[in-house]
């Protein structure tokens, strides 16, 4: 698991951990039943205080994303995130917009877009049987 802290943007740390850890949930980068690394390993890899981590831990589980095991660690949340499918549905309507506009931009109508995005679909669908 990859997370990348910055402190030039001015969210706090324990909120960036957060909302890294979300994206990956929704975007299903992390599974449920995934194993969270442990606070102390987290916090050496980022250099961050090991309570910053624990208190975005905190957070996390309290949204149901993640659960704590006893003794056995941190895991995604077999239930899978309550926030997983807005969270994706975000992801995805960002990414539309963007392709929305680049179409205007480069005067593809939207029936042309919508032809173009059927035809991907099936070509990315495998055959059933």
């Amino acid at each position: 698991m990859q997370l990348h802290i910055t402190t030039a943007d001015g969210v706090p740390i324990y909120q960036q951990i957060v909302n890294q850890v979300k994206y990956l949930v929704a975007s299903g980068r992390l599974s449920p039943g995934d194993e969270m690394p442990p606070i102390r390993v987290l916090a050496e890899q980022l250099i961050v205080n090991p309570n910053t981590v624990a208190r975005a831990y905190r957070e996390l589980e309290t949204a149901g994303i993640v659960e704590k095991r006893r003794t056995a660690g941190t895991y995604v949340s077999e239930q899978g995130s309550p926030l997983a499918r807005k969270e994706r549905m975000k992801i995805l309507t960002e990414r539309v917009d963007a392709l929305l506009a680049e179409a205007r931009q480069m005067d593809v109508s939207f029936h042309d877009l919508a032809k173009l995005l059927e035809k991907r679909n099936e070509s990315m669908t495998p055959p059933s049987g």
